[in-house]
C-alpha cells in the first residue's frame, strides 16, 4: 500500500521503485502530488498550493467527482477532492489503493450511497491512476468525473500535443465548436474539451522529453487546459508565471453522465508513460 509519509504536514503514501521512480499520494482528496520517472518530476504542483487539510490542492492529479467543474448543483469539481480518504492495506508492491464512502456529510450534498476507490499503479516509467465507483445504494445515481492531471513542462510555448487531430473540440474560451486540425500548441489561455482520441496522445517538449498519455474507453472526453498569463495572475494559489510550467491533460467523462444502477460499478483510468531514453 506504499509507505506512510507526510508532505507539508499532510498524511501521504509514498511508492518507491528500485529504479528510482517514485510517486506520492495525499490521503486528502486521494490526490497524486508527485511522480518522478527517469530522474525527473513529471507532475506540476503549485508552490502556492494550500495544505490545510480542507482546500483542494493546486496541481498533481486532483479528482473531480461526482461533478466536473460547475456542471451541476455541487461545489466546483465536486467534493471528493476536499475530503480525507482511507488507505487500503494488503495491496501489492508498487500500488496504492484509497477509498471514500458516503457518510452523513456527503449525503447532505449528494443523496447517494457510494464507494469510490482510487488505485495507483507505479512501474518503471509508467504511472496509472484508476477511479472505480460503486453504487451501494438502492437508487440509480449519476455522476461526472475527471482525472485533472497537471503535467510539468519546461516551457508551455515549446509544447505540442499530438493525437487529437480529427477529434471534435469545444473551445470553452470562445464557446465555439470545431474539429481539431493538427497538433495542439499553446499561446494564451487554453480550455478545450475534446472527443477522446482512438489512440494515445503524445506530449512533446523541446529537447528529449516525451510523454505518452492513454485513457480508458469509459472516459469519452479529454480536457486540455492552461490558464495563460492573465488568468494565472488572478489565481491566488498559483505564482504569476506558473502557467508556463504546466499543462493539464485530463481523462474525463463529462458530456454524458455515468448512470449506475444499484450494485453496479464503473472504472475510468489514465496511464502516463515516459518515452525510454535512447
Amino acid at each position: 500500500m506504499g509507505q506512510p509519509d507526510t508532505f507539508h504536514g499532510q498524511p501521504c503514501l509514498r511508492l518507491q521503485l528500485p529504479c528510482g521512480d517514485s510517486a506520492l499520494i495525499a490521503l486528502h482528496g486521494a490526490q497524486v502530488l508527485s511522480w518522478v520517472a527517469g530522474g525527473r518530476e513529471r507532475l506540476y504542483l503549485s508552490p502556492q498550493a494550500v495544505f490545510d487539510g480542507q482546500a483542494a490542492l493546486r496541481g498533481g492529479i486532483p479528482l473531480c467527482f461526482p461533478q466536473f467543474n460547475q456542471r451541476g448543483p455541487l461545489a466546483k469539481h465536486g467534493f471528493a477532492r476536499h475530503l480525507p480518504w482511507q488507505a487500503v492495506a494488503g495491496v501489492p508492491p508498487g500500488q496504492a489503493l484509497l477509498r471514500l464512502t458516503d457518510n452523513a456529510q456527503t449525503r447532505s450534498w449528494w443523496p447517494h450511497g457510494f464507494e469510490a476507490e482510487l488505485a495507483l499503479t507505479l512501474s518503471p516509467g509508467v504511472l496509472q491512476v484508476a477511479l472505480t465507483v460503486h453504487n451501494t445504494g438502492v437508487q440509480p445515481l449519476e455522476f461526472t468525473t475527471a482525472l485533472h492531471t497537471y503535467l510539468r513542462v519546461d516551457g508551455i510555448a515549446q509544447v505540442q500535443v499530438n493525437g487529437l487531430d480529427g477529434c471534435a473540440r469545444w473551445d470553452a474560451v470562445t464557446d465555439t465548436h470545431s474539429v481539431q486540425q493538427g497538433a495542439l500548441r499553446f499561446a494564451g489561455e487554453y480550455d478545450s474539451v475534446f472527443q477522446a482520441a482512438p489512440g494515445p496522445l503524445c506530449l512533446h517538449e523541446s529537447g528529449a522529453h516525451t510523454l505518452t498519455l492513454e485513457q480508458s474507453a469509459s472516459c469519452a472526453s479529454t480536457v486540455v487546459w492552461n490558464p495563460g498569463a492573465a488568468l494565472c495572475a488572478r489565481l491566488p494559489d498559483m505564482p504569476a508565471d506558473g502557467y508556463a510550467s504546466m499543462l493539464c491533460i485530463e481523462a474525463a467523462q463529462i458530456d454524458t453522465p455515468v448512470t449506475l444502477a444499484p450494485s453496479a460499478a464503473w472504472t475510468g483510468w489514465q496511464r502516463l508513460s515516459v518515452a525510454p531514453s535512447n
